[in-house]
């Protein structure tokens, strides 16, 4: 595949637009104290984020029955305890991947 000039700078400004949103937040809250009651609802953040995209996943819809995903249950178990342990977004995404990855390489 040849890669253009074009689709370069397409990449670059992909980048770009999902980075930016994601970093200047940061940029101007690190300099400002926010209170406590502020900073313990983030801190349920990674649990909430990793609830809405794990839910999704592992319940299926087969004809019209539900069913569950169990290879995506066996991973949110470390991956839960990860997010409650830590309260960190980047090491529970870390976690919640590496596990599905190794499930779906065996299983």
């Amino acid at each position: 595949m040849n890669t253009s000039m074009t689709m370069i700078w397409l990449f670059v400004g992909c980048a770009l637009v999902t980075l930016l949103p994601r970093i200047i937040p940061f940029i101007f809250v690190r300099s400002v104290r926010m209170p406590d009651v502020v900073l313990k609802w983030l801190s349920y953040i990674p649990i909430c984020i990793l609830s809405a995209l794990v839910i999704e996943s592992m319940i299926t819809e087969t004809n019209d029955q539900i069913a569950m995903d169990w290879s995506t249950v066996i991973a949110l178990v470390p991956t839960l305890v990860v997010a409650v342990w830590t309260k960190s977004l980047s090491a529970t995404v870390i976690v919640g991947v590496v596990c599905m990855a190794v499930l779906r390489l065996f299983f």
